[in-house]
């Protein structure tokens, strides 16, 4: 069998995130954006090891002030922003152990490009003691979704931009897939959520909640995304899936802008699923509908405003390494 990534609900050794740091990138969404990670990170670590990239000595000081007591480690490295899944290195397993793989970064298409942000799948890699394969083409890890049996999904706003792998189509980038992550099935959605600065990185549209079995938002009345999730339903209903609907977000703006606040960025760990709300009307009902895609599993929402100012939420700062 080739090394592949497990689904996410299966077993982790650790859940790898990061410690936002950066006045210049966060303004004034700093400090609330550090204590909503730090809640994440204190949730997390009641299950499971919560290894934490701090970008210099004042943020690990204040990350430790706000995490004493919890299981974490503390890893001093100049990354630039805090989007693990799309920087760190996607954890694959096989019967010979782990492997890491990890991939070509450009800023999203080269549009946020921080010094650091291209280094940090291998330095994570390297303290998680896992070999790692660099592969020279763009894939970020919010941008595929899996369950663990050899199915992706992803969008084709994403992978077959011009900004990411310009001299590739469908067919060579499926071949990647193949090769590189043991996928043997690719479900292909269109377009992402609107205002999406990551070209609709599927992990904010649709999420594997069990084998063939996949999470889509149900669009309200006047969702900016109503042809979107429409679009997706049908895809993955023709392409023979269970789909499961979650309550959608709907319009959500900050400052007259339209941001892509989302439920389905939540983050599965070991006996525990986390589910960004944002103080709006869906958010219990999304919580309770993505609780029941995991019996025996607590699962609780928690406010991700200020990550959200940042582009993304719990899925899109948190990578996990499974057990061997």
């Amino acid at each position: 069998m080739t090394a592949r990534q497990p689904a996410e609900w299966a077993r982790h050794k650790a859940t790898w995130t990061a410690f936002p740091s950066h006045p210049e990138l966060w303004e004034d969404d700093l400090a609330p954006a550090q204590a909503e990670v730090a809640a994440l990170v204190r949730a997390v670590a009641k299950h499971e090891r919560v290894e934490l990239l701090v970008a210099n000595a004042a943020a690990e000081a204040q990350a430790r002030s706000m995490l004493a007591g919890a299981d974490v480690g503390f890893h001093h490295y100049g990354f630039g922003d805090i989007w693990l899944r799309d920087t760190g290195p996607l954890f694959m397993t096989s019967p010979a152990g782990q492997a890491a793989a990890g991939f070509r970064f450009n800023g999203w298409g080269g549009k946020y490009t921080l010094a650091g942000d291209d280094g940090v799948a291998a330095y994570v890699a390297g303290q998680a003691g896992v070999p790692l394969a660099r592969h020279g083409w763009v894939l970020e890890g919010g941008a595929i979704d899996v369950d663990g049996s050899g199915l992706a999904v992803t969008t084709e706003q994403c992978l077959l931009n011009p900004n990411r792998n310009p001299r590739m189509d469908q067919a060579e980038i499926e071949s990647h897939l193949r090769r590189d992550l043991g996928i043997d099935e690719i479900l292909w959605l269109g377009e992402g959520l609107e205002g999406d600065h990551t070209d609709g990185h599927v992990d904010n549209l649709a999420r594997f909640v069990g084998p063939r079995k996949l999470a889509l938002p149900a669009p309200t009345t006047d969702d900016p995304n109503r042809a979107v999730l429409v679009d997706a339903h049908d895809r993955a209903r023709d392409f023979g899936l269970e789909v499961v609907l979650i309550p959608s977000v709907g319009r959500y703006e900050r400052d007259g802008e339209l941001v892509p606040a989302s439920h389905m960025n939540f983050y599965i760990c070991n006996g525990l699923v986390v589910v960004p709300t944002y103080g709006v009307a869906s958010d219990a009902a999304a919580v309770a509908a993505i609780r029941a895609c995991f019996p025996g599993r607590e699962t609780i929402g928690l406010r991700a405003d200020f990550i959200l100012t940042g582009g993304g939420s719990f899925h899109c700062i948190t990578q996990q390494q499974p057990e061997a």
